[in-house]
């Protein structure tokens, strides 16, 4: 310890030819003697056989008092102290600390994320969060994750390459099409140094171009092992530049590959969808509101466009005329049946199993999604589980199986007791029903179950020795073994016509409908013109 800090006392070179061969972040054994005369430098230093620490303080190179033993971890700890005290011009040459301190944030991260078998930790003085922790034996993925986050991550990609002829070794990550940013990201390692390199960045820039945005940019990292001696460090006093043989040629070939793996991920793009909505369903400006001064003008972009005598999204699917399940037949049917119901008189449930469900159910409703089904416009199915709907200048992707199953649920509480009946004019066997739930794989049924006649069997059974209560609460009819039930129309018309009116009128969405992509948010009236006036 008497010599650390001396010049050329932790220098790598043993030999002259030494310097054809330069593997290491320095070599001639100057930075500790250089800073020690610009600054306090104290070293804490312990070894695994030691009993415990010593502690040096320098000054200009030597030693400024007597090593004295201390406590101390297994390991060393160099503390730099009072940078520049005695040069005061270079001291003014600093910026503020803010600026400095984010320059040692950016190297420490890009020293971290190649170095994944080493764990980081920066922290500011006299803050208790880290702004760099890594943890040591991690991966080069995970490491990019906590430093540049997550949107970056799951967009990398993995490129090896080996050239045993220029004698080069590469290792990057590099994101693929689906993720592009305003600024550049290039993470340059050649023999284990941070360097930059002017015409690589070019040449990443290029093969980007025909995959990105104009004004997009990639996120790379880059890790070069280059035979030592056809690299020259000392291009810079910094060391930040290095020059290495066969340059044009490494250049050209990490292109090829990098460009080689690019095209081979762009078969299909990948695009994350919005399920939380905002907080308050309604739009800032979609009614004109009166003022002191006049009447607020509303601008093209704010203003609702719905009309309840615009054609559906069916109209441009289908065959003109084809309707299914519209005819005046089933509008009639809905009619009688909703006469039927109104003049049915409910009797009063005091089961309080029941009366806390229901309670449950209103505590829990959403109001924001409850605004967008009270006032929504339905647009068109997409499918027999999504639908499309408008609200106020956003279209919504709807999730109607999921809207469904709360919706049946709530009905049957609020109805509990109180069910019309709808006889068939053919009963379905209970048995049929049954047998054909079973054979749905959602049913969960296996061979070790048992027959599945023999589990028929069995719920027949159960559900006739329950017809009467079944009756009493639900309204369902049981004779011999023979169930009565409302027929189904359409799907599509049901969706429309039937099952998204019953949703506008009866449904308290729950709170996970925030957040379950019950609710996917497709496009906003607003955001689309500002992409329009881009074009």
């Amino acid at each position: 310890m008497d010599i650390v800090c001396e010049r050329f006392t932790t220098s790598k070179l043993q030999q002259f030819e030494d310097l054809n061969s330069i593997s290491t972040y320095g070599f001639r054994g100057e930075a500790l003697a250089s800073i020690s005369h610009v600054a306090h430098v104290t070293i804490t230093t312990r070894t695994v056989s030691s009993k415990c620490a010593y502690r040096g303080v320098y000054l200009d190179g030597k030693l400024n008092e007597s090593v004295k033993p201390c406590a101390g971890n297994v390991g060393t700890q160099i503390t730099i102290e009072d940078l520049f005290y005695n040069i005061s011009t270079r001291r003014k040459a600093l910026r503020s600390p803010a600026e400095e301190y984010a320059k040692v944030v950016d190297v420490v991260s890009k020293y971290a994320i190649h170095n994944c078998q080493v764990g980081f930790t920066l922290k500011k003085q006299g803050e208790s969060m880290a702004d760099v922790r890594t943890p040591p034996n991690s991966s080069y993925v995970d490491n990019i994750r906590a430093i540049y986050g997550v949107t970056v991550s799951r967009e990398l990609l993995e490129v090896k390459h080996e050239d045993k002829k220029l004698g080069f070794k590469m290792l990057a990550f590099i994101s693929n099409a689906n993720y592009s940013v305003k600024k550049s990201t290039c993470l340059f390692f050649i023999n284990n140094r941070l360097v930059e390199s002017t015409a690589l960045k070019k040449a990443l820039e290029t093969v980007y171009q025909a995959y990105l945005p104009k004004g997009a940019h990639p996120f790379v990292y880059l890790s070069l092992d280059i035979t030592p001696q056809n690299v020259d460090v000392n291009v810079h006093p910094t060391k930040h530049e290095v020059h290495f043989l066969h340059e044009d040629s490494i250049i050209a070939a990490i292109q090829a590959e990098i460009e080689a793996k690019l095209l081979g991920s762009n078969t299909s793009r990948t695009f994350f969808t919005q399920a939380m909505l905002p907080l308050q369903a309604t739009d800032d400006s979609i009614v004109k509101q009166d003022t002191t001064e006049g009447t607020k003008i509303i601008r093209a972009q704010e203003t609702v466009r719905t009309d309840s005598r615009e054609q559906k999204l069916d109209v441009f699917l289908e065959p003109r005329g084809h309707r299914h399940g519209s005819g005046p037949e089933n509008t009639e049917h809905a009619k009688s049946d909703e006469d039927s119901q109104t003049k049915m008189k409910k009797r009063e449930i005091k089961l309080s199993s029941v009366l806390q469900l229901r309670q449950e159910i209103k505590d829990n409703k959403s109001e924001s999604i409850r605004e967008i089904l009270k006032n929504f416009s339905f647009v068109g199915c997409v499918n027999q589980s999504h639908a499309l709907i408008q609200h106020n200048t956003r279209l919504y992707l709807a999730n109607t199986t999921t809207l469904s199953k709360y919706l049946f649920y709530q009905i049957m509480i609020q109805d509990f007791g109180n069910f019309g009946i709808f006889r068939l004019s053919v009963p379905a066997s209970i048995k049929e029903l049954i047998l054909l739930a079973l054979d749905n794989p959602l049913s969960g049924w296996s061979p070790a179950d048992g027959p599945k006649e023999d589990m028929a069997d069995y719920v027949v059974t159960f559900l006739t020795s329950k017809a009467e209560m079944l009756q009493d609460y639900f309204s369902m009819e049981i004779e011999d073994s023979d169930d009565e039930s409302l027929p189904k129309n359409a799907w599509k018309w049901s969706v429309e016509h039937v099952i998204y009116p019953a949703m506008r009128q009866m449904l308290l969405p729950p709170k996970c409908t925030e957040q379950d992509r019950s609710f996917i948010q497709l496009a906003n009236l607003p955001d689309l013109y500002k992409v329009f006036e881009r074009c």
